[in-house]
């Protein structure tokens, strides 16, 4: 290698580096630390002078909001130099599990995982912790924070979801109205938050009847399955939540079939066909659950923990909230462009 290309080696590694700690400010600035601790990670958390190798988990590719976040750590990774294996959770807690028992087996930098249910993927998750393996914990809880010693948990606050699309649509109906809650499966712990937040909205107005609470376990058939009989039994419905965009979406090409699109509809995710159609006004309203920055943050906790020795609780805290923003016309097309960036 002569000088110069010596030099332009560096250059090119300056740049690269300077890249992902950039990267890692703007993914780490919107969740909820502080803009000091953020520059700090992020200068910490620079890319990996030897290649990592890092094992994911999400609830189910089938899941535009997994497959989304696949794309998002495999971006992150290029950029910070890890190897990502994906170990697909199939939407269902008894593959996810093979899935994980699999991947403790094996031998990895760091992993992050998005349970599909709570305290369902503990054993193997405790295998790889006490082998001295990072585990970061995306999303939902694989088990209480206080009983599994987790690097980090990278979530947003369901609550918080639930509770400020329900309110967006108890405000479109005027306050009173028949509304049904589609949720997704009753043990992944983001579900149960966004139930919680609905269930706290709606109580305050007591001429809001709620007539349907079903899962649907975040599976659009299922989705389509429920609606098909709830539009025949029910001759008024005025609003629906649900728990993602696609349910959301897959309801109502089964309301447009039959007529029935005064249905006030609104969703958890800000998925990019979401965003389509609350520009559109299919959808009234959504809310990002930031899927590129968790997935894409854990990419940095990850790198952070193996090349730097960050602590948890010291150089990290335990639990990270990643909320975004509720979506609407106005901000629909810069929630979209920061998507195509992979950083929101």
């Amino acid at each position: 290698m002569t000088q110069d290309d010596s030099v332009g080696a560096s250059r090119r590694g300056l740049m690269l580096g300077s890249a992902a700690a950039a990267g890692a400010a703007a993914l780490f600035g919107g969740m909820g630390v502080s803009p000091f601790m953020a520059a700090a990670m992020a200068k910490e958390a620079g890319r990996s002078s030897k290649p990592l190798k890092a094992a994911f988990s999400n609830a189910g590719l089938q899941a535009t909001w997994c497959a989304q976040g696949k794309q998002a750590a495999e971006y992150w990774g290029k950029l910070f130099n890890v190897e990502v294996t994906w170990f697909d959770g199939q939407l269902d807690a008894v593959k996810q599990r093979s899935a994980i028992d699999n991947m403790a087996s094996q031998k990895w930098d760091f992993v992050a995982i998005q349970a599909f249910g709570i305290g369902t993927l503990t054993a193997p998750v405790n295998r790889m912790i006490e082998g001295g393996t990072p585990v970061i914990d995306m999303d939902t809880l694989i088990a209480p924070l206080d009983s599994i010693n987790v690097h980090t948990f990278l979530a947003p606050d369901n609550e918080f979801m639930g509770a400020s699309v329900t309110q967006a649509l108890v405000d479109a109906i005027g306050g009173e109205g028949k509304v049904i809650m589609t949720q997704g499966a009753l043990g992944h712990t983001g579900a149960q938050g966004r139930a919680r937040g609905f269930d706290s909205v709606v109580k305050k107005f007591p001429k809001i009847e709620v007539l349907e609470t079903q899962p649907a376990d975040w599976d659009v058939t299922k989705a389509v399955r429920l609606w098909e009989s709830y539009l025949t039994k029910h001759p008024k419905i005025d609003a629906a939540f649900f728990h993602n965009d696609d349910m959301a979406l897959a309801a109502y090409n089964v309301m447009k079939a039959k007529g029935r699109t005064e249905i006030k509809i609104g969703g958890v995710d800000a998925m990019p066909p979401a965003i389509a159609a609350v520009s559109d006004g299919r959808m009234f309203a959504t809310v990002r659950n930031p899927s590129c920055r968790i997935h894409g943050g854990a990419i940095v906790a990850g790198v952070a923990a193996v090349m730097n020795g960050a602590k948890t609780g010291t150089d990290i805290p335990k639990h990270i909230i990643t909320d975004g923003p509720v979506v609407t016309k106005a901000n629909a097309a810069g929630m979209a462009w920061m998507e195509e960036q992979f950083l929101i």
